[in-house]
């Protein structure tokens, strides 16, 4: 397994030099940053016209505003504008709907910020948080939420602005109850953005969409099946625990916490049996927004498990560059994001590609026989040990996952004496054992926003 670290570059010139023009253009410096507080504000500094459209570099503005100029501040010129942004004069979901008007005028979110002091990504977090508040106002949301962002709410209100009008209100009563700061409110955007896209998997049909909590104690849970460590994994389960708050997620997480297994769900079931290993749903753009992933080569489930057999054991970055290089060539490879039970697998690591979910040892919904899934698998751990692990093994010349259990019940029946000579013997009943499933993005369709839940 090789784990990659992305670090942006820093410019090396104060000047950029491109085929366009004749001569460098300058770059801003990231480290001197001017603020200028002059009272009044020369007019000097105010753009005589707008900026002529089509130019070669267009640099990035907030979005319109669609909050409403409060009345005290409709009649100012520029100038008085300038100077309510400078000393912050009033709320700031007050002041914030003066920024766009003022991009219209010519001004950019540089020399905004070397004016009034507000950086150019404060200005956005201002402008969307204002919208927010204002989407939040206008579907009646009480008065005492409300009070909760009156200081320094742009950033929270900001977290929330990709969900719908109805889970941004359910979102911001949950947060204000909660006194969420920044961190918080990005990860309860995060669970109930990312909750419908887990249809299907374990547990899902018990918690409630609705509750933002729900939303959250699931997000939680999928974390600890996807631990392998007991301790951490109990941890993350009574986090879940103590956020949920409908009685069904409440009941799914305790029966997992006592070790019982959980109810299959009808006829076509779920997954059963106590499944201990994670299977997990790749975001759309997950490896892409990964400041550390794993590379790991790739087989075919066909060739009765030659592939795995020969491929790479061991995989490195070498260079400025971090080229991948194995101990032998290979023709395919994967990136996943650096999951805990994936980079626990330092070498011997290998991802088989099956063209559905029938290979795996439980019974699973009708949408897991209509994708392919792939199964990461430690090669170093080879010899069946526990009786709850699973295991890739050649089955009738084909490649599949079983129980462990399943297996040394085999063993016997090919009549040895006992599990302990079996083990003594020092076997290999498998191909290496399986550390987790992964199963392929696919596109947000159960949750896009109807046109009026856009802002």
């Amino acid at each position: 397994m090789l784990s990659l670290t992305f670090n942006s570059t820093r410019p090396t010139s104060s000047f950029l030099h491109t085929p366009f023009l004749s001569s460098p253009l300058p770059l801003n410096s990231h480290h001197k940053t001017i603020k200028l507080h002059r009272k009044p504000i020369s007019a000097a500094l105010i753009p005589a016209n707008p900026k002529p459209p089509g130019k070669l570099y267009q640099p990035f503005r907030p979005p319109p505003s669609q909050s409403p100029i409060p009345p005290q501040f409709r009649d100012l010129d520029t100038t008085a504008r300038l100077d309510v942004l400078t000393n912050r004069l009033g709320m700031w979901y007050e002041y914030a709907p003066l920024i766009p008007p003022l991009f219209q005028e010519g001004f950019d979110p540089s020399t905004l910020e070397e004016i009034t002091g507000i950086a150019g990504a404060e200005q956005n977090r201002l402008v969307v948080g204002a919208q927010v508040r204002e989407s939040l106002v206008q579907s009646g949301l009480d008065a005492e939420t409300l009070h909760f962002y009156e200081n320094d709410g742009a950033g929270l209100l900001y977290e929330i602005r990709l969900l719908t009008v109805s889970q941004r209100a359910a979102a911001a009563r949950y947060m204000a109850e909660n006194k969420f700061d920044v961190g918080d409110a990005n990860e309860l955007a995060r669970a109930i953005k990312d909750f419908p896209r887990r249809r299907g998997d374990r547990g899902w049909d018990s918690f409630d969409y609705t509750l933002p909590a729900d939303c959250l104690a699931f997000m939680y849970y999928r974390q600890a099946l996807e631990n392998r460590d007991a301790e951490m994994k109990t941890s993350a389960l009574e986090k879940a625990l103590s956020v949920a708050v409908s009685e069904p997620a409440k009941t799914w997480i305790t029966k997992e916490l006592e070790g019982n297994d959980v109810d299959a769900e009808g006829g076509n079931g779920s997954v059963v049996d106590g499944v201990k290993v994670p299977v997990v749903r790749l975001n759309l753009g997950e490896i892409a927004e990964a400041t550390v992933v794993a590379v790991l080569p790739v087989c075919g489930a066909g060739n009765r498990g030659k592939e795995v057999e020969e491929a790479p054991w061991e995989y490195g970055s070498k260079g400025d560059f971090g080229i991948v290089e194995g101990d032998k060539d290979w023709k395919r490879w994967v990136v996943l994001p650096a999951w805990e039970p994936v980079v626990k697998v330092k070498k011997g690591g290998v991802v088989v590609a099956f063209s559905d979910a029938r290979a795996l040892p439980w019974r699973v919904n009708r949408w897991y026989k209509e994708e392919p899934i792939l199964v990461v698998v430690d090669r170093r751990h080879q010899e069946v040990v526990s009786d709850d692990g699973f295991y890739l093994v050649l089955s009738e010349d084909e490649l599949k996952v079983e129980r462990g259990s399943a297996l040394k019940e085999k063993a016997l029946k090919e009549s040895l004496e006992s599990v302990s000579q079996w083990k003594d013997k020092g076997r290999k009943e498998s191909l290496g054992s399986v550390v987790i499933v992964v199963r392929p993005p696919k596109e947000d369709t159960e949750n896009e926003f109807a046109e009026e839940d856009w802002e």
